[in-house]
């Protein structure tokens, strides 16, 4: 669950004031708006990067304005994927992991599973100077969701992946919150992306959040039925 409640934000040269948005546990959300309005600088004060001037953020019922960012237990893919040049894929894929104790086997199993999951299996002796954009995206996703964390944080994922690998990722995403009930924020420009992937729009502009009516989830995934 994830909670913005009469939230200031100031950065740099603008403000976003009044800031309210709610995503339920197991709901995919999309924030649009033009570019400068503020998107990342919202995922950034969810996830701790960044400081709120007034109001609270709230994670699965707690308030954690106050809290640093790993104690908030966020998955966060930031636009710039933000990968260490001297670690390999699967080290990324890891490192979670790692800082959260997991035994050796428990960790060797979860990055074999998610690296099938994204794709990325062959990859994993690689270091990020020998990706392509879109293989450094799914590296990414894949440090994030690795922990299994409630709340995850995109901005702009699929932005670098060709259309068959996009529409794989969107199917991976939309199994998160229908499987293991994740709440989603995700930041996009595409129209086209928000409406195959969101049940619900969030709209930033002018420093304030409006969110459409919610719409049906159209699951990018040619079947049909349950």
């Amino acid at each position: 669950m994830i909670e913005l409640k009469q939230v200031d934000i100031h950065a740099g040269d603008f403000s976003l004031r009044g800031l309210n948005l709610s995503v339920a546990p197991g709901s995919y959300a999309v924030l649009m708006g033009q570019t400068g309005q503020g998107k990342t600088t919202i995922l950034e004060s969810i996830c701790g990067l960044r400081r709120v001037a007034a109001g609270s953020v709230w994670i699965d019922g707690m308030d954690v304005t106050l809290w640093p960012p790993a104690r908030r237990q966020i998955g966060y893919v930031p636009q710039d994927v933000a990968l260490f040049s001297s670690m390999t894929v699967g080290e990324h894929l890891a490192f979670a992991l790692r800082q959260r104790k997991y035994s050796r086997r428990a960790i060797a199993d979860r990055v074999d599973s998610v690296a099938q999951s994204l794709g990325i299996d062959s990859l994993l002796d690689r270091r990020p100077r020998h990706l392509s954009g879109g293989e450094a995206q799914r590296v990414a996703l894949g440090r994030a969701v690795s922990f299994h964390p409630a709340v995850l944080l995109l901005d702009e994922p699929l932005s670098a992946l060709d259309e068959a690998t996009r529409t794989s990722m969107q199917n991976f995403l939309r199994s998160l919150c229908r499987d293991q009930g994740t709440a989603i924020l995700h930041v996009t420009h595409d129209s086209q992306e928000a409406a195959s992937l969101a049940d619900h729009h969030w709209d930033l502009a002018d420093g304030k959040i409006s969110q459409r009516r919610p719409v049906e989830p159209q699951t990018p995934s040619t079947n049909k039925h349950h």
